[in-house]
């Protein structure tokens, strides 16, 4: 019983994300709208919110060092979309070369960040604050207030084709086997990963309710591809964002300096007097964050196919949000990939549960600030209790 409470209470938000999907199918099919399960819808929403897994990765890392954020993502993700409309669409630059600038462009911005907010000590706040209104006005000056459109096909397929077979049967099949290796492959990393463990003798945890928590993802995993193949096909961005999630999961649970991410956000000064470089980690955070807010617009400009000065708005809520809520701690120190994951997918199905219902966008802006809300003060109780 012990280990069934321990168990939910390590899972809490994954309970809530489910309890809130129901809920909406429920007012959803009430309300005669159709279903948040249709194969279309559950396409849309994994293209609507790609790029707030990119971003809610990016910003975990800048929140576990001491609960940090970025306030200038949605307009590096401006700034970057004009670049790439510029070079691609204006230029006719090769689409390959184009990218690669793109993500230079990124890098060179988190750098300009980086090195004010980690060797200037200048709060973090202020910085992206004033990077918020530097890099969007930046923007607005490059696109001359107008939008840029449309993309090559040969761009575009990039980021909104999807992985398909000749016709219907082929396209479901294909799906998924897809799924089905994907199962296999994280059962048997899984399982690897605790008999490692086991073996060097740390403690794991129980492998029975490891097996049940995997056999879930598992279902979940195919009941997506199945819905995904009963449309166009698994969406050749989810494989990216796969690539990013799995990449950072790693970073963070497995690498050194992905310990020293932690290290800084649970106690700083500890950190800096065991002899690591605080500010190297600080620097890499907010270089990091910059990097995938130039790949998100990549994915963004593709989504919409055009470049706007007004993109990316609010882009940085989005991200914060879907951290917060998905368990890491507004003091630093506390989160995961997967968390982040969590909260990305649950800020997407209240976004999307809501324009279905056709709740009025400031009611919508209402509703989300209230949930971040709450989950905050959800970490600070909860802090407050274990501590007690």
């Amino acid at each position: 019983m012990n280990k069934v409470k321990a168990a939910m209470k390590k899972n809490t938000m994954l309970f809530v994300l489910v309890i809130v999907t129901v809920l909406f199918q429920i007012l959803i099919t009430i309300n005669g709208k159709g279903s948040m399960f249709a194969p279309t819808n559950v396409s849309n929403l994994i293209m609507q919110n790609s790029y707030v897994v990119i971003l809610a990765t990016g910003m975990l890392l800048c929140i576990l060092t001491g609960g940090n954020i970025d306030l200038s993502v949605g307009s590096i993700v401006a700034l970057v979309g004009a670049v790439s409309g510029i070079l691609i669409v204006n230029m006719h630059v090769n689409i390959y070369v184009a990218m690669i600038a793109c993500l230079l462009v990124g890098l060179a911005i988190g750098v300009w960040q980086g090195f004010w907010i980690a060797y200037m000590n200048i709060p973090p706040f202020l910085v992206t604050l004033s990077g918020m209104l530097v890099w969007r006005g930046l923007a607005t000056v490059l696109l001359n207030g107008t939008t840029i459109s449309p993309y090559p096909d040969n761009y575009l397929k990039y980021f909104t084709s999807y992985i398909s077979g000749g016709d219907a049967n082929s396209t479901l099949i294909i799906s998924l086997v897809i799924g089905a290796v994907c199962c296999v492959v994280m059962f048997a990393i899984s399982l690897y990963a605790q008999a490692k463990k086991r073996r060097k003798g740390y403690e794991t945890g129980n492998t029975t309710m490891l097996i049940i928590k995997l056999a879930i993802i598992a279902v979940v995993i195919m009941a997506a591809c199945y819905l995904l193949g009963k449309n166009k096909g698994i969406p050749v961005v989810l494989i990216l964002l796969a690539i990013v999630v799995l990449v950072y999961d790693y970073l963070t649970t497995r690498t050194v300096p992905g310990r020293h991410l932690y290290a800084l956000g649970g106690n700083a000064k500890a950190t800096q007097l065991s002899g690591i470089d605080t500010r190297k980690i600080m620097f890499g955070a907010y270089v990091n964050m910059a990097f995938l807010s130039a790949l998100a617009a990549l994915v963004c400009v593709a989504r919409f196919n055009s470049a706007a000065p007004s993109a990316g708005t609010n882009y940085e809520m989005d991200a914060i949000g879907a951290c917060f809520i998905g368990g890491a701690s507004a003091y630093g120190g506390t989160g995961t990939v997967g968390g982040a994951v969590i909260g990305a997918i649950f800020m997407g199905i209240l976004n999307n549960g809501m324009s279905i219902l056709g709740i009025d966008a400031n009611w919508q802006k209402m509703i989300k600030g209230l949930v971040l809300l709450f989950a905050v003060v959800f970490d600070v109780v909860s802090k407050k209790r274990s501590k007690s």
